[in-house]
């Protein structure tokens, strides 16, 4: 890939699978976690689905290979009217950071939501991500709210 290609920021189509699979394991091994084939197979059905209020997915593209995607979900909130946006995966292929590949994908969702009536858009990240959070804290801000999950 040269430095110049251009990247073309892009809805997922059902050929991209084989590049989409390895991103998001790629992604998924930055968080040190797998998930089986089956989720694999369900996360893209979704993601190729109809429903704007199931999965949606965005990738970014240069040299007609990917080389980033985003999922994101709309979903109601007790304190809004209006749905908001979770931008859930967020990945640039290691080759592709620092060349705007994350800050593109963010700002497409960001578009999407506004198209979709959903002006609130969050995420979260682990506190390792360091690099990650040097653009996350240039396009957003954080909130001081502290994630708990149910212990397994």
């Amino acid at each position: 890939m040269t430095d110049a290609a251009p990247v073309i920021i892009r809805p997922l189509k059902a050929s991209d699978r084989a590049d989409w699979a390895a991103l998001w394991t790629g992604y998924l091994e930055f968080y040190q976690t797998s998930v089986p084939q089956a989720v694999y197979d369900s996360t893209f059905a979704r993601l190729l689905g109809d429903d704007v209020r199931d999965f949606n997915a965005l990738v970014a593209e240069a040299d007609g290979r990917l080389v980033g995607l985003t999922h994101y979900l709309f979903h109601r909130h007790a304190w809004k009217i209006e749905e908001v946006c979770y931008l859930q995966d967020l990945y640039a292929a290691p080759e592709m950071r620092g060349r705007g590949v994350g800050r593109r994908l963010i700002e497409a969702v960001y578009r999407a939501a506004d198209e979709a009536g959903a002006p609130a858009v969050y995420w979260l990240t682990q506190d390792f991500n360091t690099t990650a959070r040097l653009l996350y804290d240039r396009i957003g801000r954080q909130t001081p709210f502290i994630r708990y999950v149910r212990p397994t």
